[in-house]
């Protein structure tokens, strides 16, 4: 029987994703948005500013080590159960992450800060695998929209602390002329709050799903390490390929980037292909951890599968693509570090989270896919208010109704969005298939969002946010489309 009353938000199963939601929100604030306003204050340009967003890049590449968290034990964390030793794991090396990066001063050596921010991007979508599979497997799917909602509670209440909070702090401290004490300060203290976390962790409890482990023995050192190896192949590989043409054009800049990407791409494979051919790996071991999650989602959608992956991808592209400007967006109009704090990090905080309210409870109440459309509907309609803000004088007010209106969409189509993809996902594969999802939700709009600051250098800011609203127009058409011939029924 579906549970369509709101005392559900209330039980105990529920109410502990709101902690893991915060977990699971505090660090993304201090990868991209307090980040960019540190790195704006040390005197990166914008385009360097932007690019930085490619840190983002652990949360779209998470799928290559997900199938590590789903079958790999952590010996020493074992007594406290396979998911709940994962995230204990990732919760602390996210803290000693934020420590290193507040030891780091971009504005001497901004390699050592893109270090330190890639490292606890990586611990941070790690935690994220760990908490979307512990969600799903806490409870059956008619309780997803509750829980949906309560983690995005969660998660918004940890931006407001690593947004509103970081940002707050810095402004006590003195912002307006650089000094790179204050933020030693700000992402020492926003580390403590991983405490909550850890706590949330050790008074949780396990999942009682049977899991098919990796074997103990060789096979798990070796599949840790090629994993391991090929993905600082990929960093490596990336890193040295440079831009042989000298152009300013952003078309061309943007397919040799894909170029280098998919070489990165190729790279690992040739790597997995050779540790099979050598016996390194089992290639039946391969398939059971990478192939066989495709396999199922491929064989319980069928012809359908493909236009569903299609749709992960391309869903928070708008939101995501504009995000990334924000805050410089906010700077370069005129307002300051306390009034972005204040209307932008708290309110919106606020805002964001009545909107996944409404949307785990409209998902709950109308459908899935009602929810969904109407998510992709309002967020990318939303950025047309960031258009009306750069053509208007920077008037509070105007900021204040745009952000309001931004983050209620936007929690509205994340809560949509989070149920959805527990809907496809198979309890047999949970944090692998979601993973992929997820890694497909973000990699697009992170790639796309990495050359936002040179669009604007070209076309400005209103009509910036005007195109990315664009963006939005042909997910509704999917989302009709597969909502008539492949529904996710709640």
């Amino acid at each position: 029987m579906k549970k369509k009353k709101i005392s559900v938000f209330l039980e105990k199963k529920v109410i502990k994703l709101l902690f893991l939601g915060f977990s699971s929100g505090l660090p993304i604030l201090l990868v991209f948005s307090t980040l960019s306003v540190w790195l704006h204050k040390a005197g990166i340009s914008r385009s360097t500013v932007t690019l930085f967003s490619w840190a983002g890049f652990a949360y779209a590449f998470k799928y290559l080590w997900s199938p590590i968290v789903d079958k790999f034990k952590i010996p020493f964390f074992e007594k406290l159960g396979h998911r709940r030793s994962w995230l204990l794991f990732s919760q602390i090396m996210i803290l000693f992450s934020l420590i290193a990066t507040a030891l780091t001063d971009p504005s001497i050596n901004i390699y050592l800060t893109g270090a330190a921010i890639t490292f606890l991007a990586i611990f941070s979508a790690t935690q994220d695998i760990v908490i979307d599979a512990y969600r799903i497997e806490s409870a059956p799917q008619n309780y997803q929209g509750p829980l949906s909602s309560m983690y995005i509670a969660g998660y918004r209440l940890a931006m407001l602390v690593g947004g509103a909070g970081s940002l707050w702090l810095a402004a006590y401290f003195g912002v307006e002329t650089y000094n790179q004490s204050v933020w030693m300060i700000v992402y020492i203290v926003m580390g403590s709050f991983m405490f909550i976390g850890i706590l949330t962790t050790l008074l949780s409890s396990e999942p009682k799903i049977k899991r098919d482990l990796l074997d103990k023995g060789k096979n798990h050192t070796r599949f840790l390490l090629v994993i391991l190896f090929s993905v600082i192949s990929f960093i490596f590989l990336y890193s040295k390929i440079e831009n042989p043409f000298e152009t300013e054009d952003i078309l061309k800049k943007f397919l040799f980037a894909s170029f280098r990407i998919g070489l990165c791409f190729f790279l690992m494979a040739f790597i997995m292909l050779i540790s099979i051919n050598l016996k390194f790996l089992s290639k039946e071991k391969i398939k059971n951890t990478y192939l066989n999650p495709i396999f199922n989602f491929i064989k319980r959608y069928g012809k359908f599968a493909i236009s569903i992956l299609v749709l992960i991808g391309l869903y928070r592209i708008a939101d995501v693509v504009m995000g990334v400007m924000a805050n410089i967006f906010y700077l370069e109009k005129g307002f300051n570090v306390k009034e972005i704090a204040t209307y932008s990090k708290f309110f919106g905080v606020f805002a964001t989270i009545l909107g996944g309210f409404l949307g785990g409870f409209f998902a709950l109440r109308f459908g899935t896919m009602k929810a969904l459309f109407l998510g992709a509907l309002i967020a990318a309609s939303s950025n047309l208010l960031f258009a009306w803000l750069a053509i208007s004088e920077a008037n509070i007010n105007i900021l204040i109704t745009v952000i309001t209106a931004d983050n209620i969409s936007s929690g509205f189509a994340g809560a949509a969005f989070v149920v959805y993809l527990s809907g496809l996902t198979s309890v047999k594969f949970t944090a692998t298939q979601y993973a992929l999802f997820s890694s497909l939700m973000l990699f697009i709009p992170k790639f796309i969002a990495g050359y936002s600051g040179s669009w604007v250098d070209v076309v400005g800011y209103a009509n910036f946010f005007c195109i990315t609203a664009l963006l939005g127009v042909p997910v509704l058409l999917l989302i009709i489309w597969l909502a008539k011939v492949a529904p996710i029924k709640n």
